[in-house]
């Protein structure tokens, strides 16, 4: 009656994280270094389209993990393979394909104002 998975998919749960964290690591640390060369050079100097290009790899390893780890726990939690990947990769995809929305807007943003636009601390 009930669907239990003989070998539940642990490892590629691992695996998933795994890549998550890493190209997680990576697209902090290329943010980072594109925020410090615009802090130093200027927004106007560098344009966010190569930004957006060198960011483009580590959110898509990003992508890609968090699809695995998805669909793999909802594997683990008892759904039958197809229906976890039904489920979970259109949920992962859909919020990643947000985020990058989101993440252009605000390169776009700091490109076009500054980056003395996004600092919060100095609101009164």
């Amino acid at each position: 009656m009930y669907y239990f998975p003989q070998q539940p998919p642990y490892f590629l749960l691992v695996v998933g994280l795994f890549v998550a964290l890493a190209s997680g690591a990576a697209l902090s640390g290329t943010l980072t270094l594109i925020v410090q060369k615009w802090q130093n050079d200027g927004a106007e100097t560098s344009g966010s389209r190569i930004a957006i290009r060198n960011l483009a790899v580590p959110f898509v390893g990003e992508t890609a993990g968090l699809c695995l780890f998805l669909c793999s726990g909802f594997e683990i939690f008892g759904f039958p393979p197809l229906l976890a990947y039904a489920i979970g990769l259109p949920v992962a995809l859909f919020t990643c394909l947000l985020i990058w929305v989101q993440l252009r807007s605000m390169l776009a943003y700091v490109e076009r104002q500054g980056i003395e636009a996004l600092d919060l601390d100095s609101l009164p």
